[in-house]
């Protein structure tokens, strides 16, 4: 009975075997052809070169496919500027033109009654320049370059070519050259050294058939001659730069110039983070100050994390679309994550590796609310606006200036797990507060025998860059009167000592922010190799004669000489990368 079910069963199973063996072959499906068609390239035979390129001058080749049924009258319009190579050819299901301006044009076949129209796009013709050389990077005073330039010519017109170098290009034999002149794409400066560092602008001008082109700018990235620190800046409506910190061997007659990455700075990048060859922009927006944002729809602020040569960007995190205030405006690293505060509520965490992401409450909660700890209404109040967040040695630092006053010093510990009104003595961190004399922004360096606190108050009575051990700054209890002896202040040319008091209201006007968050001095980066601080201010006074002109600052740790190390830009946010390296 049972070798008789057996059989039944594989008897049933064969035919389906069979079946599932045999290929699933889809029937040919004819799609229906529009009544006119017409397709176009371009004709290599006079353009081997670029013949994937729709430039101006490019001889194009146009063929009616439409299907034999279409019948009537053939008419090509290629709208304006364009030029048919043989007239003849009018009529006929093959034509051939060029075009003599760059633009989008519709091309129309008519065919009888019928018709169908086609987008052509037309560049303009512009050299192509590069740069080629043995090393890999270009290093100041050393490296052999080699210009080319490849020009689109599709009617073989003449051409001029005018090459600019910047100060102290200098050819193979090591005469200084200023500029280049060829009637030929093939005859181009070769052998080239670079004098100085940073980004060197090569420029080159060029004419086809008696016209101007558009001037070609070539940005060669000169590194230094060893290995030193990099400090990136935040330039005020600019780009993200970047800078070598050199050393006393410097030749005096080097010239360090930034590198400009390419990559624009943001709407106000508050603070920059450097960790593993990736730079974090912390862009707190256009509206960074108090605005009415009733339906919490105004924030537009963002991490970026950029490459360290600027070659690739990517969103970390975005508030586009929601509150204002939840834009990130200060942070740090701490391990594997970024920690970000917010305008004055709290701060949140993110990790390293988060791309791409969209701010809510539910995926980045609060890590700190104002409310959790037993500082709310204990020492700050609804809505303190704080600054600059660190972590020292195992400590939570946290700069406000407003509804509070000083740098909060917390533990992971003293994190409540629920919110309160009101804290008191049994929930109030043990580290206390320290500088309660509206800070905005500190540096703490560790590299040095004795650890040193840099920082800058905006408090009108305190208004000023000010550096002392860690703990001589924590020990003060009355900076109206001990404050004083650790101001910061830059000499000038004419021996005069000068103050850096920040655009805050009632001491120098506020050209960007409003009262307590004029936007003053952002950040201050600490370069452990060199062992300096560096920071920006801007001289936006009346009379700006007694200030210190605006531009980016050294403080050297160890002689506390303060010198301008870029005079006249004007940054936010500013980063150090101190693993040496030659370029970036």
């Amino acid at each position: 009975m049972k070798r008789d079910f057996l059989k039944v069963l594989l008897i049933a199973i064969l035919p389906m075997c069979v079946i599932s063996c045999v290929d699933n072959v889809p029937e040919e499906e004819v799609l229906p052809r529009d009544a006119v068609s017409f397709e176009y390239y371009i004709d290599q035979k006079n353009d081997s070169l670029y013949y994937l390129d729709y430039y101006i001058d490019s001889y194009i080749t146009f063929v009616n496919t439409s299907p034999a049924s279409t019948v009537g009258k053939i008419e090509w319009d290629f709208g304006e500027n364009a030029v048919i190579v043989d007239p003849t050819e009018q009529g006929k299901d093959t034509i051939r033109c060029y075009y003599t301006e760059a633009g989008t044009y519709n091309v129309k076949l008519t065919i009888g009654e019928l018709s169908k129209q086609q987008v052509v796009m037309i560049a303009p013709i512009k050299p192509i320049v590069s740069i080629k050389m043995k090393d890999a990077i270009c290093e100041v005073r050393s490296t052999f370059v080699d210009l080319s330039v490849e020009l689109p010519n599709p009617q073989n017109k003449p051409a001029t070519f005018r090459w600019i170098f910047p100060e102290g290009t200098k050819d193979a034999e090591g005469n200084d050259v200023l500029t280049f002149e060829s009637n030929s794409p093939t005859e181009v400066p070769q052998g080239l050294q670079f004098s100085h560092v940073g980004s060197q602008q090569v420029k080159l001008t060029a004419t086809l058939g008696g016209l101007e082109l558009e001037d070609v700018m070539l940005n060669v990235q000169v590194g230094y001659n060893k290995e030193v620190p990099t400090l990136y800046y935040a330039v005020q409506g600019g780009r993200i730069m970047a800078y070598k910190l050199t050393d006393a061997e410097k030749p005096a007659d080097m010239i360090i110039n930034s590198f400009d990455l390419g990559v624009a700075s943001g709407q106000h990048p508050f603070t920059l983070l450097f960790k593993d060859s990736l730079l974090y922009v912390l862009d707190a927006g256009k509206q960074f100050y108090y605005v009415n944002d009733a339906n919490g729809v105004l924030g537009d602020g963002k991490i970026s994390v950029i490459a360290k040569d600027g070659s690739k960007v990517q969103t970390m995190i975005s508030n586009a679309g929601q509150a204002a205030f939840d834009d990130p405006f200060y942070g740090c690293i701490d391990g594997d994550f970024l920690y970000y505060a917010n305008r004055n509520t709290g701060f949140m965490k993110v990790k390293l590796t988060d791309r791409d992401k969209v701010y809510n409450t539910s995926e980045y909660p609060y890590y700190v609310n104002h409310n959790t700890l037993g500082y709310n209404n204990n020492g700050w109040g609804y809505g303190a606006i704080g600054g600059t967040l660190a972590k020292i040695n195992g400590v939570w630092h946290w700069a406000k200036f407003y509804n509070g006053n000083g740098i909060y010093r917390f533990q992971d510990a003293d994190i409540l797990t629920s919110a309160i009104t009101q804290g008191d003595e049994t929930n109030r961190p043990k580290d206390g507060i320290i500088l309660e004399a509206y800070p905005k922004t500190f540096v703490y360096c560790s590299k040095v025998a004795t650890p040193i606190l840099c920082f800058y108050c905006t408090g009108e009575a305190y208004n000023g860059v000010y550096a002392g051990t860690y703990d001589e700054i924590a020990a003060i209890t009355d900076p109206a009167k001990q404050l004083a002896q650790y101001e910061l202040q830059f000499t000038d040319t004419a021996a005069v000592k000068k103050s850096f008091k920040g655009n805050i209201t009632g001491n120098i006007p506020a050209v960007e922010g409003s009262g307590s968050e004029a936007v003053g001095i952002c950040q201050m980066a600490y370069d452990e190799v060199n062992g300096c601080v560096y920071f920006g201010f801007r001289n936006n006074s009346a009379a700006s004669i007694n200030y210190p002109p605006t531009g980016i600052y050294s403080y050297n740790l160890e002689t506390k000489e303060v010198t301008c190390l870029i005079e006249g830009v004007s940054v936010y946010g500013l980063a150090v990368n101190n693993t040496p390296s030659k370029l970036f």
